[in-house]
């Protein structure tokens, strides 16, 4: 059987990483898994792109163009929804001809069309859909935060400058609606969470929707020792060194003006702390200036693409916190959990999979910035009770590579052999 898995990007975000690491762990499981993207970084052979970089910009633009057009050319949410008016021709590439399988991931920017997406639905090839936002079951938005528009028929949007119940966000949604029923698309929700927004969704209304979650290499994510990781990225081993990262650490959706309020709550409340504690940051950011208003003492690493130097920065770490309004799955939580590190989140999606409460790290009330702070406070004084192999053994035994792997190669062989019993018939 052989599987051709498709995202916008070979490395770059959440998606791209989670997609990346299901292909490994499939051809380490014995399936042929390749995977075709717009934009590739690696010279592994089994990853394709086959577009030139003036088609990736057009694509790109393209789509960009007729979203700012809408909004009369206000950037404002420009990059929080996504309307697939362009992309590549994937049917005809020799990775799709020889595929059995066809597994979608994020698609987005540039890479397919929903014309594309019919295309690939015509070819009859059995389909699976990886979602690791809310943009399949939603008109063009990643995440609709509180807006439940989508369970109806999505208009009004509140991403566009003049919503209006005929918008374009009205105008995606119908079009979605007219591929997505009777597709045969099997749709996959990285969480609980995830699959419970796309059953309320008119979108995918009859549609099979599984849960799979993401995986994590454990050879990637290890234990280290605490102290010698402490000396490697300058930290004093008599602190309480609390970790926050992301993609991008200022995007809005992570929480950022959480975690700093939480801080604040937590060094008033006790203050008898407020020189334990340090925290360090990890990722991209945009403006420098919101973590010169931290209230405690900090250190910014900047991104970290090495999974090796990832994982010892967990290593020395007593606690790693989340303050993301919404997360699809919870990429760090996991993988601090497989270096010993306790996570504190809230609780209201995605990440509930996860983190068993006081068991295995805490979940906070939703939007609480002091149960937060209690979180870490908790995580801080329970850290020794809980032992970092109990952790890493939380991971292994639900998002170890050879798990996960096991879960999508069923999927597939369910599918293929639906679909030979459908052509003999």
């Amino acid at each position: 059987m052989k599987v051709l898995i498709i995202n916008t990007s070979e490395c770059t975000g959440g998606a791209a990483i989670a997609a990346g690491r299901l292909m490994e762990a499939l051809n380490k499981s014995g399936i042929s898994a390749e995977m075709t993207v717009l934009h590739k970084k690696s010279n592994k052979p089994y990853v394709f792109s086959h577009v030139s970089p003036i088609r990736k910009f057009m694509v790109f633009a393209f789509e960009r163009l007729v979203i700012w057009a809408n909004n009369l050319f206000s950037r404002k949410n420009l990059f929080k929804v996504s309307i697939a008016n362009t992309g590549i021709d994937v049917t005809s590439l020799p990775e799709f001809q020889r595929a059995d399988i066809i597994n979608l991931h994020w698609i987005n920017q540039g890479m397919l069309s929903l014309d594309e997406i019919k295309r690939i639905i015509k070819s009859g090839k059995p389909t699976v859909w990886t979602m690791h936002d809310m943009w399949e079951c939603t008109a063009i938005c990643h995440c609709a935060y509180e807006c439940n528009k989508f369970t109806e028929q999505c208009g009004e949007c509140q991403y566009l400058r003049f919503p209006r119940k005929n918008d374009l966000s009205h105008k995606v949604f119908l079009k979605k609606l007219e591929i997505f029923q009777n597709s045969g698309i099997h749709f996959v929700a990285v969480s609980s969470w995830l699959k419970n927004q796309a059953k309320k969704s008119t979108l995918l209304k009859g549609c099979d929707i599984s849960v799979i979650p993401n995986t994590l290499s454990l050879s990637d994510f290890t234990i280290s020792d605490k102290a010698d990781c402490r000396k490697q990225y300058k930290l004093a081993e008599d602190k309480y060194i609390i970790l926050f990262g992301a993609a991008r650490i200022d995007d809005p959706i992570k929480g950022f003006n959480l975690l700093t309020k939480s801080l604040e709550y937590l060094i008033m409340k006790y203050p008898e702390l407020e020189d334990k504690l340090h925290l360090v940051l990890f990722g991209n950011i945009k403006d420098k200036k919101l973590i010169e208003q931290l209230p405690i003492n900090h250190t910014y690493t900047g991104t970290i693409n090495d999974t090796k130097e990832l994982s010892k920065l967990y290593s020395a770490a007593d606690v790693a916190v989340s303050a993301s309004y919404y997360e699809t799955f919870g990429q760090t939580i996991i993988e601090a959990q497989a270096c010993g590190c306790l996570p504190v989140s809230f609780g209201n999606s995605g990440q509930s999979d996860i983190i068993e409460h006081k068991r295995n790290g805490y979940l906070a009330e939703y939007l609480s910035v002091e149960d937060l702070a209690e979180g870490i406070v908790w995580c801080l004084k329970h850290r020794n009770e809980i032992s970092d192999e109990y952790l890493r053994k939380t991971v292994k035994d639900r998002y170890d590579i050879s798990v996960v792997a096991e879960k999508y190669v069923n999927l597939y062989k369910t599918l293929n052999t639906k679909e030979n019993e459908n052509t003999v018939n």
